[in-house]
């Protein structure tokens, strides 16, 4: 009954959302905001962060009879890899043993490099091309999947970074899989992600096929969309996975967002210029928005479009494309960064962009916005400001 009456009630809002946009805004926020006070969201939380991959894997590996890596566990907590996410993780596990016979190898650090986010079951890492670069939950840090026949059996047999997986699928409870490895991982070089040369002295010699999309992103990706999807961001969720061709071969990805309510609410046109709210293989937290300084240009999904820093510092401040952050990070995971805003991008002047990439303080009257809306102050924010700083007015024949 609880559960019809929760899906009549978003039914509702969102037909609601369609004749009273401003009014099922509101209300939608208000009754967002008191399930998510409630003691059963609360409660759910808590669940859900106590079966948490990372609060699995002490006991898990313990269990296991991986006591190096297990006492490591609790340095992860400090990692900005494994605080932003939350999802199924592998570990490619190395025996204590082979941890102790190492002197200079931290027990920590071999953790975050030999954990990757997604379920690698044995049978997974089988079917992955030959060189398929997996990165780890130490960020810039990739593993090399490799394969090989085994003679004897006529087995395939699966290599990471060299070293043999001789004891797969240890455990698989659709949260964590762990495997053992014959040996340990050396520390991973800063290029271990880039296309590296294979020689037949490292691994069997085999034809490598053009390197496939990253696993990890495509995880990443379909991560992202579920979680916007059920935080009032659905309609981006939904360009999302249209362009799921177009961004699972990056890197990462910082994505700016209208919500829905936003958008039903009169924000049309960031549905048919979403790309250009997409800056591809640039991972842009927060703190790295506030870092950029007047002018840095970011160019988008939208092949030739760019962005601009318009002003710069902190969120107070910080305006591209003479549009504020409305609320940072709204979904964060550690390939994607969502920020909202206010009201979409518009299109920048080439005049303007011009003026800003070269440093000059004042933009010329030709420094307009290259849109007919009315420049005013048509979003309002939390203090009663505008949304959007309006550029200079723009006067024909200059």
């Amino acid at each position: 009954m609880a559960s019809r009456a929760l899906q009549f009630t978003a039914a509702f809002i969102f037909y609601a959302s369609i004749v009273f946009p401003t009014t099922a805004a509101t209300w939608s926020t208000s009754f967002e905001d008191s399930f998510t006070s409630s003691p059963l969201h609360s409660q759910q939380q808590q669940l859900h962060d106590s079966l948490s991959p990372t609060a699995l894997f002490e006991p898990i590996l313990s269990h296991l009879g991986f006591h190096e890596l297990a006492m490591a566990v609790p340095s992860l907590a400090d990692s900005p890899s494994f605080t932003t996410w939350n999802g199924p993780s592998t570990v490619f596990a190395p025996s204590d043993t082979s941890i102790r016979s190492c002197n200079s190898c931290s027990a920590a650090r071999l953790l975050s490099e030999h954990v990757v986010p997604g379920l690698f079951a044995f049978n997974y890492l089988q079917t992955l091309a030959f060189g398929t670069k997996v990165e780890t939950m130490s960020s810039g840090h990739c593993l090399t999947v490799t394969s090989g026949t085994n003679g004897a059996t006529n087995s395939t047999k699966i290599f990471i970074n060299g070293v043999e997986i001789t004891k797969p699928d240890m455990f698989n409870n659709g949260l964590v899989v762990v495997h053992g490895l014959h040996g340990f991982v050396s520390a991973l070089s800063p290029f271990s992600c880039s296309v590296e040369k294979m020689t037949p002295l490292v691994f069997p010699a085999q034809h490598t096929a053009a390197a496939p999309p990253s696993p990890v992103m495509r995880l990443m990706l379909r991560d992202a969309m579920l979680r916007l999807r059920t935080s009032g961001f659905g309609i981006l969720a939904l360009g999302l996975k249209i362009k799921f061709p177009d961004l699972v071969g990056l890197h990462n990805a910082t994505i700016f967002a209208i919500d829905d309510a936003s958008i039903f609410g009169g924000s049309h046109s960031y549905v048919s210029n979403m790309r250009f709210h997409i800056v591809p293989n640039r991972y842009l937290a927060i703190t790295d928005l506030e870092k950029l300084t007047v002018g840095t240009v970011l160019p988008t999904l939208d092949r030739g479009q760019y962005l601009v820093v318009t002003s710069s510092g902190g969120l107070p401040t910080l305006r591209i494309n003479y549009v504020r952050v409305k609320f940072p990070e709204v979904m964060k995971n550690p390939k994607v960064v969502v920020h909202a805003l206010f009201l979409p991008f518009p299109h920048l002047h080439p005049a303007s962009v011009s003026s800003l990439v070269n440093g000059q303080v004042e933009v010329d009257h030709a420094a307009a916005v290259n849109q007919t809306a009315n420049p005013s102050c048509a979003a309002p924010d939390e203090h009663g400001g505008c949304g959007v700083i309006p550029p200079p007015e723009y006067r024909e024949g200059l």
